[in-house]
This record gives structure tokens, sequence and C-alpha cells, in this order.
């Protein structure tokens, strides 16, 4: 990789007059405008013409790169959309053509997320405002434009203060529901639309007042904030906790305000003091003005819809349009509507074990009751002090009230577990005393509960926020490979999780297969080890010739946890039966005990990572092995044998880079011209893919480099002989292909795929949902309003012209994508070594010489 990322000699273009006068325009130090300009001189020369035609906008981002990466931010990020004429969508999409570093991708991740989640509340709040409030101006000084302002800037100041975990939705929006109750409250009445306008107390005090009114203003000030209708109504409309708001109503948005000390007006604070010290938050963060939301400043606007889109939104209904027309789901209506089907779920549930569960532990030979108790309680004190830290200091009862949720949960769960397998007296009771089991069913259960409020802005978990996963297995000091056992058994045993939260864990599962079960503190490699002594270096992982077989779904958390559990010359000592299973899956599970020492766990783990890497190897075959549909078995014989006989290559790895070390490898010895930064780039459009994947790629101990680095000083010295087997006359025996289920789990209502097109049917979903034990009808999204339904009246044919319209769009679309699309286009300033030239030619003379030999 010599050479890589310096300028050549000679080859430096003078800046120009116009960067140099952005620079300094910005503030920009000498060495941040150098690296800058070094940065555009590699990004122009890779697509010239196009670039050249956005000059201004890509100056501004090298500039924003080459600050971050050298720690040096003159300007604040809105400063440099002003001066660059840009939005934050346009932004971050031209920023993703570039080959950037993991600091920036970090960067831009953080900036993103803030800026949806503000977005999205301030959209609320427009919304909240045109509910609330009547747009009259009742005297010169006071009205709702005027509210709005301040509240939208008190809002902004308190969740700087409250929170340090920004991208936070949920608590997001709980505290816009205090700046709500506080301002209406302090609205004139004349200001307010009903019920709100009789609920509120006059407020007529001002702080100029003689000292006896002072005195009657703090009265009437303390009796606002004991005042809870307002919020009440708000809760109970938007479907949040009314405990959790009041919690953050009084533990942080009323000590906040009290500690403002801003000079009042009218009974509403200041603009220009609330303004002021936004001021000074913002240009110390150096990020987002949120202020210019206000203003529906360009900066903060998302770039407008093609007609596609627009033609899927509804509008607001005209007089000759239909009456009531159901409003899109928002990303807040979305996580209230998720909580609140937890919390159904929950709604017989204790924080205590129940009567049943007690019966349980007391027929155990060492009763489990005590140990539970105590470990309940003794996480609840970690996990309250890791959210509070990870979320702000104020926001520990906050933490406290999810504990107890998944507490709830992890009671449920266990319940279900034990009344649904019957197992032996000794399993069950060793298995209740089991200290992982119970850590890994409660870390399951959280994780539920955190998912639940954080879904906000992404469904991938690496752009996820601060207590994403894996942060509960930090939390907790919880193994991957612990956690993934009990991931099956749970889905299995809540039959109400929604089908979102089964695919998230889904989500976590595959993340732990592909990455975090391979840390080198992993249990796994142990597991590993042992199974090769006991079985023989053959057949110690899970065989190639079963890929083929489905995956068998009565495991138990027994099995998961406590196999290998006798020696082979005690009998009959973990028979269990499965009370809802028929005669032939009794017949099976009796069969499975008589290998007594064969990990469970660690079978169904390959089994599961089997399947996980030929899906994924798959899409990408698809992608760029069209023409050569027969290298897709070759490869995948390379990739399974790799993960069989040569897993220490999985130490602190990343499965999809064996996946594609192993496309180049095979593509190479075939004689296929498959760049590897071809390979990456159409890897990068996967949907779980993140660029850290290929960027930083575990060379040797504490030494990262790129993924072709890894490929040629570790991959191919390693793999070299087996490689050239495939160029041989006689290549090694191809390995089956797994057999490949829709999802280990089910979903009674997944859509199935037309064959041969883009059309999906799934069962008639009710269009009502119980709130209350009533029926209420839902929301429907954007999607949802298209969808055609057999049997049941569509309405008129201008729907089916609409989709008509839709698909023809959409079709251009494609047809624009497909025109030079094989293969995809490489990423923009990828900078990799010469192809591993010095493999090729190594692979050559080695192929020579196996020829002659041949012969």
């Amino acid at each position: 990789t010599e050479g890589e990322g310096r300028a050549r000699p000679g080859c430096t273009q003078t800046e120009e007059p116009d960067f140099t006068a952005l620079c300094q325009k910005l503030k920009i130090p000498d060495h941040v405008r150098e690296r800058a300009w070094l940065t555009w001189e590699k990004v122009s020369s890779v697509d010239g013409e196009g670039y050249v035609q956005r000059k201004k906008e890509l100056w501004g981002i090298c500039i924003f790169i080459a600050a971050v990466d050298l720690d040096e931010m003159p300007f604040t990020f809105t400063e440099l959309q002003k001066n660059i004429e840009t939005s934050v969508c346009k932004f971050f999409d031209l920023l993703k053509e570039i080959d950037t570093s993991t600091k920036v991708d970090n960067a831009m991740s953080r900036l993103l997320k803030k800026y949806n989640v503000l977005c999205a509340l301030y959209s609320k709040l427009e919304r909240f405002f045109s509910a609330f409030y009547l747009f009259t101006r009742i005297s010169t000084e006071i009205n709702s434009v005027l509210v709005l302002k301040v509240s939208w800037i008190t809002f902004l100041l308190a969740k700087g203060e409250v929170l340090q975990m920004e991208d936070d939705l949920v608590i997001s929006f709980q505290l816009m529901l205090c700046v709500l109750d506080y301002f209406i409250k302090l609205s004139p009445p004349a200001l307010l639309k009903e019920p709100y306008k009789t609920a509120v107390i006059p407020f007529n005090g001002s702080p100029r007042t003689p000292r006896r009114g002072q005195n009657r203003s703090a009265r009437i000030a303390k009796q606002l904030e004991n005042d809870t209708r307002i919020i009440e109504v708000l809760c109970k409309e938007h479907e949040c906790n009314i405990d959790e708001v009041k919690n953050v109503y009084f533990k942080n948005f009323i000590p906040f305000m009290n500690s403002l000390g801003i000079v009042a007006s009218n009974g509403l604070p200041e603009v220009e003091s609330l303004s002021k010290q936004y001021e000074e938050i913002y240009l110390k963060n150096k990020d987002l003005d949120a202020r210019l939301f206000l203003d529906h400043d360009k900066t903060l606007q998302a770039d407008p819809i093609d007609s596609f889109e627009m033609q899927r939104t509804p509008r607001k209904s005209n007089s000759d349009e239909e009456v009531n027309v159901i409003l899109p789901q928002t990303p807040v209506r979305t996580v209230m509507n998720t909580i609140q089907q937890l919390m159904m779920i929950l709604n017989s549930a204790s924080d205590q074990p129940s009567e049943n569960l007690i019966s349980y532990f007391n027929n155990c030979t060492v009763n489990p009751k005590e140990s539970i108790l105590k470990r309940v309680k003794d996480v609840g004190y970690i996990f309250k002090e890791k959210f509070a830290k990870a979320v702000g200091q104020g926001c520990m009862e906050i933490g406290s009230q999810r504990y107890k949720v998944g507490v709830r949960l992890y009671y449920r769960v266990m319940e279900s577990m034990l009344k649904s397998v019957i197992i032996l007296f000794f399993s069950f009771s060793k298995l209740l005393n089991d200290n992982i089991f119970h850590m890994s069913l409660l870390a399951c259960a959280l994780e539920v509960v955190m998912a639940t409020y954080s879904r906000s802005t992404s469904q991938n978990l690496d752009t996820g926020t601060d207590l994403s996963f894996p942060w509960i297995l930090n939390v907790l000091n919880l193994k991957a490979f612990d956690f993934y056992k009990v991931i099956e058994s749970f889905i299995k045993a809540e039959a109400n999780l929604t089908r979102e939260m089964i695919k998230h864990l889904e989500r976590c599962e595959h993340r732990i297969m592909e990455s975090l079960a391979w840390l080198s503190d992993s249990p796994l490699f142990d597991l590993i080890k042992q199974a090769k002594d006991r079985e023989g270096p053959t057949d110690h992982l899970e065989s190639a010739c079963t890929l083929n077989l489905t995956l068998q779904s009565n495991h138990t958390a027994a099995d998961m946890y406590l196999s290998p559990v006798r020696s082979p010359k005690k009998k009959g000592s973990t028979i269990r039966v499965n009370s809802t299973a028929n005669t032939e899956a009794q017949a099976t599970s009796a069969f499975q005990t008589q290998k007594p020492l064969k990990s469970t766990s660690l079978s169904l783990f390959y089994k599961k990572v089997y399947r996980l890497a030929y899906l994924r190897l798959n899409t990408l075959c698809a992608r760029l092995l069209s023409d050569h549909p027969e290298l897709e078995h070759i490869i995948w014989t390379l990739f399974q044998h790799t993960l069989q006989n040569e897993y220490e290559l999985m130490r602190d790895r990343h499965l999809d880079q064996i996946m594609m070390c192993s496309m180049y490898g095979i593509c190479k010895v075939k004689n296929i011209d498959l760049k590897f930064k071809i390979i990456v780039t159409a890897y990068k459009d996967l949907p779980h893919a993140v660029q850290e994947t290929f960027k930083r790629v575990l060379i040797r101990e504490e030494e990262y480099d790129s993924i072709i680095v890894f490929y040629n000083s570790v991959f191919m010295q390693r793999l070299k002989t087996n490689i050239l087997q495939y160029a041989s006359t006689r290549p090694p025996t191809l390995s089956p292909i797994p057999h490949i289920p829709r999802s280990p789990y089910k979903f009674s209502s997944s859509p199935l795929r037309i064959p041969g097109g883009n059309i999906y049917i799934s069962p008639l979903k009710n269009p009502y949902k119980i709130s209350e034990g009533v029926p209420t009808p839902t929301k429907m999204t954007p999607r949802s309003r298209i969808l055609v339904s057999i049997g049941e009246s569509f309405g008129t044919s201008e729907k089916f012209q609409k989709i008509n319209q839709m698909v023809c769009n959409s079709d251009r679309v494609l047809k624009r994508s497909a025109e030079g699309s094989n293969p995809p286009k490489p990423l923009k300033k990828l900078r990799f070594d010469i192809e591993g030239s010095d493999e090729k030619q190594k692979m050559n003379d080695s192929m020579d010489t196996s020829n002659r030999e041949e012969k």
C-alpha cells in the first residue's frame, strides 16, 4: 500500500481564490485549509466533471472532513451550511459519496441523528400549536407566534440541560409536553382553544408589580406548577405514560425553569434572554442552530420530494375531496404506539414473581427465589447509574422506571418458558439456579424495553442511539454468545411480541453471529476447543453435510444453557417433553439425547451462522457475478471451510470480511476480473453494511488496516493452498447449500412475494386497534394507504390510476439506475493497494508449479 493517500509530486493544483476566500470567511487555520484542498484534489480526480458542477458544496464538505479529522473546528455546522448554501440532507447525501474516516462517519451520524430528532419534534410542536392556539393577536405584546418561539427555544435549552444524549426521542418528547403544559398555563385564555381554554388559571401578575403583587404571583406560579390537569390531557391524547411525564416535569423541567432566572414579560420569558442563553450552547457545540426551524430556514429543510412521493403522501382535504383524511404516521406517533403495545402486553404483569413462579421456585432442589430477587435488585442499581451516565444525570428516575418495565417482562417470560416446556427435575432446578441464564433473560427483556423506547430514526443497530444494542450487554457485563442462547426461547415464550420487536431481536442475533460472538474474550472459542478435543478435528463443529437440513425449532433454554450436562454412561437424565409437541417431535427430542455431549448451543449457533453467511453471499453474488452463477457454490465452499476449519481468522473480526475475501480469492484464481473496490462498493449497499467493516480490519494485535491489506497479509497467507486447489483439475468437494428458511421466527402476517414481480401478499390487517377496550381506527402510513385489499371495496378508479402512475414512475427510476449498474460504480476516492498484485503473481507461479506436477 505504499504511496496510498499521498499527493504525487508536481500534481498539486494551486488553490482557487474562491476556495481560499471561503476558508478565510470560516476562519480556517492554514493546516486545515491545506488538508481540505488535498481532499478536494482527490475527490475531483475521481469524477471531475460531475464534481466541478457542485464545486462550492464539495469544498465545504472537504473543509468539514479536514476539520473533523484534525480536531480543529473554528466554525459551527450551520455557519458552514450558510456559506456553501446547502441543506442538511443535501450535505450528507454528498458526503456519503466520499470515502471518509470512521471519525468523520461518527460525527456525521451524530449530527444527522440530532437533526432528525429536532426535525420531528419541531414539526410536532407546530401541529400542537395549530390544535391548541387561535392564531389571533389579543394585544401588541403577545400572540401565538410569540408563544411558539418562546416554547421552542425554552425546549431547546431544557433538552440541552437535561439530556446529554440528544437523540433520545421519547424523553425529548416528554420534555416537550412539559414545555407545552408550562406555556399553555401562562397563555391568556383568549389565545387558546378548548379544552385548554377553560383549564387555564388566569395569570396577570408581573415581576414589576409591588411586593404584595410579587407574593401573589409567586403563589399563583406555585399553584400552576402543581396543577397537572393539562399535562394529563396531553399525555392521554398522545398515549404517553403519565407517571413518566410527571417525573420529567417535577424532577427535571421545573428545577430547570427555576434556575433560568429570566425576567418575565406578560407572564412569558423574554425571547432575547432565552436566545442569548441558547447562542452560548450552540457556539460551544458547533453544530446546528435549531432556532432556524422557527424561520423555516432552507438549511434545515428536507429536499423537495419527487412527484412519486407526493402522490403517495396524503394531503389535507379540500372541500371537494374526502372529508376524513387519515394523516400518515409521524416518528413520534410511531414510537408512542410501540410503547403502548408493550404496555398492553404487560398490563397484568408485576415487577415481583407471581404465585406460579414462586411455586416453581419452591419445587427446585435449591430454591432460587432469594438469589433471583437479590440479582434483580443489584442489577437495578447498576442499570440506573449506567442509564443516567448515558442519558443525563437528572434521568436516573427515568432509568428506574424503564428497569421496572423490563423486570415485569423478565418475570412474565420466565413463567411462560417454564409453562411451555416440562423438563426433568434435575435440569429444571439447575436452570433456575443458573446465573448466566437469568442475566441473559433479564438482558433480553431490558433490550426489548430499550429498543421500544428508542425506535426513533433508524432501524440499523449501528446507527442507533447510545443505548442501542449491545449497550445492555456492557451494562450487565454479559457475553454476547450467552445472550444469543436466550433469544429464540424468549421469542417463542412471549407470543405477543410485535413483529417489529421480533425483527429487532433477530437483528441483535445477526450482530452477535457476525462479530460480537467472535471477540477474543468470548466463551465461543473455549466451547469450540472443548468440542474439538471431545469429538475430534473433523466433527467438532456442525458438519457441512447437515447444512441442507431445516433448523430444528424445539430447543429449550435448558438445552442452550445446560448442554452438555451428563456423562455418556448415565442414561435418561436430560430427556424433556414439550407439552405442545406431537409424538414425532418428542421422538426426535428423545433421539437427540443419544449424543448428550454435543453442545446444543454451539451446534445451533453454527447452523445459524452458516445460513446467515450464505444469505449474504447469495445477495452479493447476485449483484456482482450474475454472469458467472457457477462461482457462487465454489465461493461458498471456501467461505464455509474457513468458518469451520480456520475459525481463528474470525477472532476480533467480522463475518463479512471473510465473505469478501473468499469472493475475491476465488475470482482471482478463476481469472475473473473483479476488483476488490467493486466488491466493497456493492457490499456498502447492503442494508446492514457499515464502512468500518472494510475500512478497519484487524491485521495483527492492535494493528488495523483496510480489507485488501488483510487479504494480502493474513487471509491469503493462511488459505493459499486451499484456494489454489480450485484451479487444479481435482478441486475440493463442494459444500452443500444451506436450507434457507424465510426466517427462523415465524411472522403470522409476513408478506409473501409473488415470484417474478414486485408484488407482495399479506393477510388483511385489522383496521382498528383496541384502546381502553374500545376499537378505534388505526393511523395509516403513506405506504399503507395505497395497498390493495383483494375482496374489499377499494373506492374510485382514480386510486388505480394513481397506482399505475406510481408504477410507471418507479419503472423509470429503476431503468435509470440499471443503466451502467453492472458492475457497480466504485466508491468515490476509495484507495486500496494495487488489487493484491503481489499475491496474484505468487498465485500464478504456484499454479504453474502445480500444473507441471500434475503432468
